[in-house]
């Protein structure tokens, strides 16, 4: 199988990783510009996003339009988006006519529209085969080759085998599930909870609070997918509960960072430009809202961090509105 992975960051670069040490691959990764490129080809790594991790010997770098590298495309070749939620309209518009499988990884709404990746793709390349792959994941772990599982979403099944066939080995493992909307809600409501939980911790709540927002979190996750036409199991699978518990408590969580650093009296500028990286959930927060607002789902944590992010609230005042909620019954 031919694999083309676009976008060079680190969740780009450690996925085309994890497909060269599959036997049988030819995988090319396709970097923003020739300066970055050469910069992969020359140090033998990439020393942004992934220092110190050495990139297989038969990955090829490629740079430049897509359009050729799009003009050679043939069915049985394999796409990876690689880009945040902001490049993938543009992306897949340039992948329009590939003719075989295409998938990505951001996680999130996309700005503006509100729309979920596969309702871009359904606007921008209708005719498409194409998925998601996601799950409870951290770039670093995937490219040092440490165990890790992750979902293949996808109404076709095509797709979701392609996946598979593309990533599955030794030290990932992949699971097919037709249910891509629960699996695009989980990784884009995930990031906003981690920032919430993140900021829980930097407050020194204890661990009872972070434990609360974990499970109500997932109840608003839960409530919002439903709403959008997803399956309730799909909350309880890895792209639900297995991603929200490693965003929301993994050292290496981007948007937990977020959290600790806004507990700590940074401002949202300053916790976004320590990071280096981009923290999707800071970019998606609002849009969620905004979505769950449009269907009537209540999802007091994520307005909360919303206000939060917005500066219309404090860290500890954000804390003070979600315990002051009335009483209610436990449900989804």
């Amino acid at each position: 199988m031919r694999i083309t992975v676009i976008g060079a960051g680190a969740w780009g670069t450690a996925m085309a990783m994890a497909a060269c040490r599959l036997s049988g691959h030819e995988v090319r990764l396709h970097a923003r510009d020739e300066v970055q490129a050469n910069a992969l080809r020359t140090q033998g790594q990439n020393a942004r996003y992934l220092p110190g991790i050495d990139l297989p010997s038969q990955l090829d770098i490629l740079s430049g339009p897509l359009a050729p590298v799009v003009a050679q495309a043939e069915a049985q070749d394999l796409f990876i988006v690689a880009t945040p939620m902001s490049g993938l309209r543009s992306t897949l518009q340039a992948l329009h006519t590939v003719p075989g499988p295409v998938a990505w990884l951001c996680k999130g709404f996309e700005s503006g529209t509100g729309l979920m990746p596969h309702e871009v793709q359904a606007q921008v390349a209708p005719s498409m085969q194409a998925g998601a792959l996601s799950g409870p994941s951290f770039a670093l772990e995937v490219a040092r080759s440490q165990p890790t599982a992750l979902v293949a979403a996808s109404g076709h099944a095509a797709v979701r085998d392609a996946l598979v066939q593309a990533f599955h080995g030794a030290a990932l493992r992949v699971y097919a599930n037709d249910d891509i909307v629960g699996v695009e809600v989980g990784g884009a409501v995930k990031n906003v909870l981690a920032i919430a939980t993140g900021l829980c911790d930097g407050l020194d709540l204890g661990l009872n609070a972070r434990a609360a927002l974990i499970t109500r979190g997932l109840a608003e996750m839960t409530r919002l997918g439903l709403a959008l036409g997803a399956k309730p199991e799909t909350f309880m699978g890895l792209s639900g509960l297995g991603d929200l518990v490693l965003t929301a408590t993994g050292d290496l969580s981007r948007n937990r960072k977020v959290g600790l650093a806004l507990a700590q009296g940074m401002s949202l500028e300053q916790a976004v430009d320590s990071l280096g990286h981009v923290a999707e959930g800071v970019y998606s927060a609002r849009t969620v809202a905004q979505r769950a607002q449009s269907l009537g789902v209540d999802m007091p944590i994520t307005e909360a961090v919303v206000a939060l992010l917005d500066g219309r609230l404090q860290a500890r005042e954000a804390v003070q509105v979600l315990m002051g909620r009335g009483p209610r019954g436990e449900s989804v």
